[in-house]
């Protein structure tokens, strides 16, 4: 069974650590990389308020647009290799929470906090993780995640 793309994402920064020659935990950029793994809002909406033309195309003032997130995160314009998982990926201006500005995400940091606490606390008492029953996915038109993951863990 294939792991999700979460399980996926921390068996491979587990096997990076030993390579980067820093402290995946203690590395901000490392945590800014896999925001674009594991990203929190699958698309926003937005309607034009002003003619203009965005990416080649003409949005006229009232026509409803469509920001999807993850897609601006494997943006083939913006990186070399848009779906290899470089924890060095460097600039790496991902769009996980919004890109600034007042449509930013209000739990950003607290999320940004979470991820590190992972990588600081749980990750180093981990030998593995196994996934053992079928990956539950929330339903919703906004928010991607998880609703329910069965795993097995082996402490280090």
């Amino acid at each position: 069974m294939a792991l999700p793309r979460c399980a996926r994402l921390q068996h491979g920064l587990r096997r990076a650590r030993p390579r980067l020659g820093v402290s995946v935990q203690q590395d901000a950029q490392r945590i800014e990389r896999s925001l674009d793994r594991l990203e929190p809002a699958a698309d926003i909406g937005r309607i034009g308020a002003r003619d203009l033309e965005l990416g080649g195309k003409q949005v006229r003032e009232g026509d409803k647009v469509v920001v999807w997130f993850v897609s601006g995160n494997f943006d083939e314009e913006v990186f070399p290799e848009p779906f290899r998982f470089d924890v060095g990926r460097d600039p790496n201006p991902q769009m996980s929470f919004g890109s600034g500005g007042p449509h930013v995400c209000l739990g950003a940091h607290l999320a940004r906090l979470e991820i590190r606490v992972m990588f600081e606390e749980l990750l180093p008492r981990l030998a593995d993780i196994e996934l053992t029953g079928p990956v539950v996915r929330l339903r919703s038109n906004f928010i991607n995640g998880i609703k329910h993951m069965p795993v097995r863990v082996k402490l280090a």
